[in-house]
C-alpha cells in the first residue's frame, strides 16, 4: 500500500456516500497508526482508515467481524463497529466507523493509581480471555511459543545494546531464556487482544478508562496478553493483577509472559529510540515505558 494521508475532505465525502447524517458533525485527525489512521467524528464516533501497510484493509474487517460480539461482555470501553464501508471509486480500501472511546493514551499518561490500575486490567482480561470459537484468527506471529522468536529477540536486544538502550543485557537474556524455556500452552485457544501497549490502552484519573485497536485480535495462549502486567502497571502493581486475574495463572503461564514482555519492550525501545531522534515511524513517548518494563522484569526474575 503506498502510504496516504486522508483528508478531512475524503473523510466527509466517505460519509455523505454512506451516512449523510453524520457528514456534517466536527471532524478532526485523532491518531497515526502502524496500518489505519483515526478521525474523531462528533463527541461519540470515529473514523478508522488504512493508510500505510498491505494488512490493514484485513485488520479492519478483521475487527467488523468478531468485536461486537465481545465488546458487551468487556468491563472497559472498547471501539464498537457500527458500519464497514467498502472499496469505492473515493476510497479504494475499507474504512470504519466506531465507537469513540474517550481517554489519554497510557504511553503519554500512565496509569498511577497501582491497585485501581492492576483490578481494572485484570478484570479487562479476564472478561477478554473466553475460549474462542472454531474459525476464530490466529495471531500474526503472536500466541505459538516463543522459541520461534529467538533470533528476533537475539537481533534486537544486540541492536538495543549498541545503542547503549540496555544497561544489562545479560540481565534482560536471562529474563528471555527462563521464559523460552518454560512449558508451552496446552489450554484451549483463548481470545486476546494481542496488542497491549501503551498506546493502545486509554487512561483517565490515573487508571485505565478504555482499549483501543483490536486490528491485532486473535485467539491462543494468554501470555501474549499478561504481558500487559509489566509493561503497562506502575512499579509494585503486577502481583495485584495476578491475584486478582481468573483462573490464577500458574508459574508457566507467568514466565511466558514475561518473554512476550521482553519482546514488546525492546521493540517499543526501538521504536521510542527512532522518535527521539525524528525518524519516520518513531514515537519517542513508547521509549520510557519500555525501559521501565524491563526494569521491572529484570527484577521480578531477580526475585524468584
Amino acid at each position: 500500500m503506498t502510504r496516504t494521508d486522508a483528508t478531512p475532505e475524503l473523510v466527509r465525502s466517505l460519509l455523505r456516500e454512506h451516512h449523510p447524517d453524520l457528514a456534517g458533525l466536527p471532524l478532526s485527525l485523532a491518531a497515526r497508526g502502524w496500518d489505519n489512521q483515526m478521525w474523531r467524528l462528533g463527541d461519540r464516533l470515529a473514523v478508522r482508515l488504512p493508510w500505510a501497510t498491505e494488512s490493514a484493509d484485513a485488520l479492519l474487517r478483521k475487527e467488523h467481524a468478531w468485536l461486537p460480539g465481545l465488546a458487551p461482555h468487556l468491563p472497559l470501553p472498547v471501539p464498537v463497529p457500527r458500519h464497514l464501508g467498502e472499496p469505492s471509486a473515493h476510497f479504494p480500501h475499507p474504512w470504519l466507523l466506531t465507537t469513540w472511546v474517550p481517554g489519554e493514551p497510557a504511553d503519554r499518561a500512565p496509569a498511577t493509581r497501582a491497585d485501581q490500575a492492576a483490578d481494572a486490567l485484570a478484570a479487562f482480561l479476564t472478561a477478554l480471555h473466553r475460549p474462542a470459537p472454531a474459525g476464530a484468527p490466529d495471531g500474526r506471529g503472536r500466541g505459538g511459543p516463543l522459541t520461534g522468536h529467538a533470533e528476533g529477540f537475539a537481533r534486537h536486544l544486540a541492536s538495543a545494546t549498541e545503542l547503549g538502550l540496555v544497561p544489562d543485557p545479560d540481565a534482560v537474556r536471562a529474563v528471555w531464556e527462563d521464559a523460552a524455556a518454560a512449558p508451552e500452552w496446552t489450554g484451549p485457544r483463548l481470545w486476546l487482544h494481542g496488542d497491549l501497549h501503551p498506546a493502545n490502552v486509554l487512561t483517565a484519573d490515573g487508571t485505565f478508562c478504555g482499549v483501543i485497536d483490536f486490528g491485532d485480535l486473535f485467539a491462543g495462549d494468554p501470555a501474549g496478553d499478561l504481558a500487559a502486567a509489566w509493561v503497562l502497571l506502575p512499579d509494585g502493581a503486577a502481583d495485584r493483577f495476578h491475584r486478582a486475574y481468573r483462573p490464577t495463572p500458574d508459574e508457566a503461564l507467568l514466565r511466558r509472559a514475561r518473554g512476550w514482555a521482553v519482546l514488546r519492550s525492546l521493540a517499543c525501545l526501538h521504536i521510542g529510540h527512532a522518535g527521539v531522534h525524528g525518524r519516520p515511524g518513531g514515537k519517542a513517548s513508547w521509549g520510557p515505558p519500555a525501559r521501565h518494563a524491563l526494569e521491572r522484569l529484570v527484577a521480578a526474575h531477580a526475585r524468584r
